[in-house]
Formats: C-alpha cells, structure tokens, sequence
C-alpha cells in the first residue's frame, strides 16, 4: 500500500512542477496546487504516525474531492 501511495504521491508532485513550469496559461496554477495538495495527502511517510489526526479514509475522501473538482476549474470562465 505505500508502493502505491508513493507512485501517486511522486506522479502528482511531478504533475505539479511541470504544469508551473510549463504550461503557464489559464487554470494551470490552480491545478498545480491541487495537484501538489494531492502529493502531500498521497505521501505515506508524512502520514505515517497521523500528526494531524487525520485518518487514511479522511486523506482518502479528500483526494477524491479533489479529483471531482477539477472539471469546475477547467470549466471556462465566461
């Protein structure tokens, strides 16, 4: 399970750098954070002992909003 939270945690982080890096146009700051946010609550060694109270459904669920939440901020604003 921290294999896997590893990868999503260093996809996202690397997703993150190369949207701020390479794609400065539109959403592309918005979804730089939401992906670097995602790195942070995919990371297994920062939530090892729960620093923050926060339980794996919660980093869970909230990942998932995230996700859910990206067509709003690609959606044009008109």
């Amino acid at each position: 399970m921290a294999l896997i939270g590893w990868t999503f945690a260093f996809a996202a982080l690397l997703g993150a750098l190369a949207l701020r890096q390479d794609m400065p146009v539109g959403g592309s700051a918005s979804l730089s954070n939401i992906l670097l946010l995602l790195a942070l609550l995919a990371c297994p060694m920062v939530w090892q002992d729960k620093p923050l109270g926060i339980s794996r459904k919660q980093r869970i669920v909230s990942g998932l909003i995230l996700c859910f939440c990206l067509p709003l901020i690609l959606l044009p604003s008109a």
